[in-house]
């Protein structure tokens, strides 16, 4: 009787229900009561499907040595013409070469643009299956499932942050502080279109003509297309005609050639101290 109404069939269902569907197959055991009885005596009353159990929340730590191995993405609010109206912006960003591969900008917050937003970038970037780890927080399109079914179509391994937790995606934030804090961004936006337009000479200023201070001065395009050696060689040559001419100048010597960092993290792990280190 008990693996009867344990199994697949019957662990959801109760016992009134279980007697009327075997006796709908031409079945009788006993009758419902007979059944409670059973259960009773075994302590299954209640609850008898396995429970769910969230699993901890893992502390996201996410690192990225070159373009297009991690992305960030969020959605941020523009004010519209009117109070309590607004136009939703959707920004993928490269966490390493903080370049903006894709945006969308749209009247509503839904998993279906998320999910268009997603396919197309990551196709107009070429991105092979098991390399992109997709970050994002906890918000409603984020974490709904076509998309996150739809990543797994990909070969896009998805990653989320703490909840109540703002500084696990700290790169797309810092890119909205950027962007709410450039001289012309206005008030409000008259209009889906009027926002779009600006949104469009934005990401054009941001990606080939901001020199991001993170990454030695360059532009998140010459970082994220690989062009970032050149870009300081040559820089270094000039700086060294300088120096050569005028080292007066120079207060801290010679000038050495930069680089970019080895790598980015979302959440660097704290190195783990020996016990020699503590003392």
């Amino acid at each position: 009787m008990l693996d009867l109404l344990n199994s697949d069939r019957f662990q959801d269902r109760a016992p009134r229900e279980v007697y009327a569907t075997l006796l709908d197959d031409g079945i009788y055991v006993c009758h419902w009561s007979s059944m409670y009885r059973y259960l009773s005596a075994n302590q299954q009353v209640s609850e008898r499907r396995n429970q769910l159990v969230h699993p901890a929340v893992v502390k996201p730590e996410l690192v990225a040595q070159a373009p297009n191995q991690v992305w960030s993405w969020d959605i941020t609010k523009l004010l519209g013409p009117n109070k309590h109206t607004f136009y939703y912006l959707y920004v993928i960003l490269d966490v390493y070469s903080r370049y903006v591969p894709g945006w969308l900008l749209a009247e509503s917050e839904c998993d279906e643009l998320a999910q268009q937003l997603v396919r197309e970038t990551r196709a107009k970037q070429n991105i092979p299956l098991g390399q992109l780890t997709l970050h994002a927080d906890r918000g409603s399109a984020m974490t709904a499932k076509p998309l996150a079914l739809l990543l797994s179509d990909l070969g896009v391994t998805k990653s989320h942050s703490r909840p109540r937790v703002s500084n696990d995606n700290p790169y797309s934030e810092a890119q909205f502080k950027t962007m709410k804090y450039r001289p012309d961004y206005p008030a409000f936006f008259e209009s889906l279109l009027a926002a779009r337009a600006w949104a469009q000479c934005f990401f054009q200023w941001y990606n080939q003509e901001h020199k991001h201070s993170a990454l030695c001065l360059l532009t998140p395009a010459v970082v994220h297309y690989r062009q970032a050696s050149n870009v300081l060689r040559a820089r270094h040559t000039i700086l060294q005609q300088a120096y050569a001419a005028h080292p007066e100048r120079f207060v801290k010597g010679q000038p050495a050639l930069p680089s970019l960092p080895p790598e980015v993290w979302i959440n660097r792990p704290q190195p783990v101290l020996a016990f020699a280190d503590l003392h």
